[in-house]
C-alpha cells in the first residue's frame, strides 16, 4: 500500500488537490469517446456478450468510481472529464473550473446482470447528493456538479424516471443535469481506481435531506 502524508491528505479533502502518484504520470491522452475509452476491469465477470456504458458525475470521482466499482454487474469504469469545452483537459485544467468539465466516471456494466435503470437509481439515491449545487461535501466548483450523461433516448427516459423516483423521497429539489453525452476524456492513470490504489477513501458525501424530515 503506498503512503500519503497527512498534509496531503487535507489538501485532498478540499478538492482538486495534487495526488501523491501524480509523480508517475503520463501526458494527457488522445481524444477518447464513449466507445473506446479503456476502462479498468472490476471483480464481477458479465453474464452475456453484450456490454453497455453509461457517464456520470457526482463531485470527486475517485468517490463516485469506487461506489459503483461494487455493484453486481459492473464490468469496468474509468474516470474522466466530460461537459466542457476544452480538448483533452488535464486535471489542472479541469480544476481551474474555466474548461465547464465535470469530474465523470465511465461505467461499463452488463444489462443481464444490472439494468441502467438501477444504476441510475443508485445514483440518485445512494452514491452522491444529487440536490447540492456545484458541491459534493467538502468539495466545491462546476467541475464537481451533478450530471447524468445519456447516451440514447432509452437511457434519457430512464434517467429521467431516475431523477423522478428520487425526488419523492427528498426535501429538496434535485438540480442534477441531464444531458446528452458528446466526448469523455479519460483522466490521467494515476487518477484510474484512486482510492483502491491507495487505500484512503477521501470523498465523503453529504446525505441530503428527506422529506418528512428524515
Amino acid at each position: 500500500m503506498k503512503t500519503i502524508s497527512l498534509a496531503v491528505l487535507g489538501l485532498a479533502l478540499l478538492g482538486c488537490a495534487p495526488s501523491p502518484l501524480a509523480m508517475n504520470a503520463t501526458a494527457p491522452r488522445g481524444m477518447e469517446d464513449g466507445g473506446s475509452a479503456s476502462l479498468t476491469p472490476t471483480k464481477f465477470k458479465a453474464k452475456s456478450d453484450k456490454r453497455e456504458r453509461a457517464v456520470f458525475a457526482g463531485g470527486c470521482f475517485w468517490g463516485l468510481e469506487y461506489r459503483f466499482r461494487k455493484v453486481d454487474g459492473v464490468t469496468g469504469t474509468a474516470v474522466g472529464y466530460s461537459g466542457g469545452t476544452k480538448s483533452n483537459p488535464t486535471y489542472e485544467d479541469v480544476c481551474s473550473h474555466t474548461t465547464g468539465h465535470a469530474e465523470s466516471v465511465m461505467v461499463e456494466f452488463d444489462p443481464a446482470s444490472v439494468s441502467y435503470r438501477k444504476l441510475a437509481d443508485l445514483f440518485f439515491t445512494e452514491f452522491h447528493n444529487p440536490t447540492t449545487k456545484d458541491r459534493q461535501g467538502p468539495d466545491v466548483g462546476d467541475s464537481y456538479r451533478s450530471v447524468l450523461f445519456y447516451a440514447n433516448e432509452a437511457q434519457l427516459k430512464d434517467a429521467k424516471a431516475a431523477r423522478a423516483a428520487a425526488q419523492k423521497g427528498l426535501a429538496e429539489p434535485i438540480v442534477t443535469e441531464l444531458v446528452s453525452t458528446k466526448t469523455f476524456w479519460p483522466a490521467e492513470e494515476y487518477h484510474q481506481d484512486y482510492i483502491n490504489k491507495t487505500g484512503h477513501f477521501l470523498c465523503p458525501i453529504e446525505p441530503p435531506k428527506k422529506s418528512g424530515g428524515g
